[in-house]
């Protein structure tokens, strides 16, 4: 999947792609983003499809929140290209995306304490007003007429995440759990074609992972949607395909069962290579002699799923969120 390293050479234009004619179709090609002298993307390259849910993996420090924040355009890649619908996504401005249907919801809520759920809401559906800021200004017919629509179809997305008796409650009241399910209906009122979801399961009870599975499995059916998670057991089972991170590289990809199976990826998660048993060949063991769960036997990665992780300190800063950033100091 990751056809090596780009180096400092110009990336040539993308050839024209029936799969890029396809509403949704997200495609990464060589991306690569440098902080100073750190390498937080080193050429990558993944495709999400449409109506799939495409997952992003990795150690801490891996690059994952970097990725998402090109994707949304808050950090600038020194060299790869972007497309969604075919077209070309590299340079666009954040506040540009929710025209084109992209939508994200960030690892915290990010609700305002002073606005009811369902006001929460509709402010992502503003994409949507027709009503201009001088008849909002001084209460307008039309923008009576806007508020109701913006209302309605708030309302509509919080019955989709079954949050809609949470209408008129204020977020501070609210359970961490149906906080996020409120944080969600404010990026899928947008109607988005594409969804990010930075960390959707952090914070949640395991009882509580199956309802997320099921809602992101539903988004699915309409949109397209890049989860980044460390809840493998949610990644697993939701997630068509799946790209794994590490150290700003991809270093596997294929469907769930392909990456539990991947020898770089149990290295990843486990900081040590794996081979056969201490005193053994790489033969197969004899009969009735018992062998070591791989990680395709046991449905999780090692080290137990959201317990895992191993931080990679020199990359502890790619996980930042805010402003646009350049990735090299000066870059415009």
């Amino acid at each position: 999947m990751n056809g090596g390293s780009s180096g400092g050479q110009r990336m040539q234009p993308l050839p024209p792609d029936a799969r890029a004619r396809e509403t949704g179709l997200l495609e990464v090609r060589g991306v690569t983003v440098r902080f100073g002298g750190i390498t937080a993307l080193d050429d990558v390259s993944l495709t999400a499809a449409p109506r799939q849910v495409t997952g992003i993996i990795g150690p801490n420090g891996a690059g994952k929140t970097t990725l998402l924040n090109v994707l949304c355009g808050l950090v600038r890649p020194q060299a790869g290209q972007i497309r969604f619908d075919g077209r070309e996504l590299t340079r666009l401005r954040p506040h540009r995306l929710a025209g084109l249907g992209i939508a994200r919801t960030l690892q915290g809520v990010g609700l305002f304490d002073g606005l009811s759920a369902v006001e929460n809401v509709m402010v992502g559906a503003t994409c949507h007003a027709r009503a201009g800021f001088w008849s909002g200004l001084f209460g307008l017919p039309r923008s009576d007429r806007d508020e109701r629509m913006l209302r309605k179809q708030a309302l509509e997305a919080l019955d989709l995440v079954d949050a809609a008796d949470l209408a008129d409650s204020m977020p501070p009241a609210l359970a961490y759990g149906l906080r996020k399910r409120v944080a969600l209906a404010r990026a899928l009122v947008a109607r988005p074609r594409l969804l990010l979801l930075d960390e959707p399961a952090s914070g949640l009870s395991e009882s509580e992972l199956p309802e997320i599975g099921d809602l992101i499995q539903k988004i699915a059916a309409d949109a397209s949607v890049v989860v980044i998670e460390h809840r493998m057991d949610l990644m697993m089972s939701v997630c068509d395909t799946i790209t794994v991170l590490d150290f700003g590289k991809v270093i596997a990809g294929g469907t769930p069962r392909e990456v539990q199976a991947a020898p770089a990826v149990t290295a990843a998660y486990l900081g040590v290579e794996v081979g056969p048993w201490p005193g053994e060949d790489a033969q197969a063991p004899a009969a009735g002699q018992d062998t070591p769960p791989s990680a395709a036997d046991t449905g999780t990665l090692p080290g137990g799923g959201q317990q895992g992780e191993v931080q990679h300190e020199s990359h502890a800063q790619d996980e930042s969120h805010g402003e646009v950033q350049d990735g090299a100091p000066g870059h415009e």
